[in-house]
């Protein structure tokens, strides 16, 4: 993991063009959240929760960048397992996971996180670094996302 961590430099600008290219897309074609989600976003720490779009799709966007994609199928990102993904304001959604509170709110707390770190590039800075080491999903930021969105839906928050 080291190499991959080591390259993370030279890819992050390419990552960034991307994300900030799929908010974007997210931005226009999403949904804005209901009254119960603005609330539960709320619960996640979000300070602008009316600024989220969400979208949801069959599958979720993967880079175009051929070497991107490689790296990030390696570090875990674009598994089976992975629901949905955030991008600024505009949260992606698999469509299997589309009705799931837990996983909106899972994404909710990655925007906060966002708005805390000053945009996409801090965050994504910091978030792929912890997909490599520690590693996905055992990184401090996906940690607090995974017990917010468990407190927030536990109505604990």
């Amino acid at each position: 993991m080291s190499s991959f961590l080591n390259s993370l430099p030279a890819i992050l600008p390419t990552v960034h063009v991307w994300a900030e290219k799929q908010e974007a897309l997210i931005l226009e074609s999403g949904d804005p959240l209901t009254g119960s989600e603005l609330a539960d976003a709320r619960r996640a720490g979000v300070a602008q929760p009316e600024k989220i779009r969400v979208l949801r799709v069959d599958t979720l966007p993967l880079p175009d960048n051929e070497d991107i994609r490689f790296v990030a199928k390696q570090i875990g990102l674009f598994s089976h397992r992975v629901a949905g993904i955030t991008l600024g304001y505009g949260i992606c959604l698999s469509r299997e996971f589309h009705q799931d509170r837990l996983t909106l709110v899972h994404e909710c707390v990655h925007v906060s996180q966002y708005e805390k770190k000053g945009g996409l590039l801090p965050f994504l800075t910091d978030y792929l670094r912890e997909c490599i080491a520690p590693g996905y999903p055992f990184g401090a930021l996906e940690q607090e996302a995974l017990l917010v969105s468990r407190d927030v839906c536990r109505g604990t928050s």
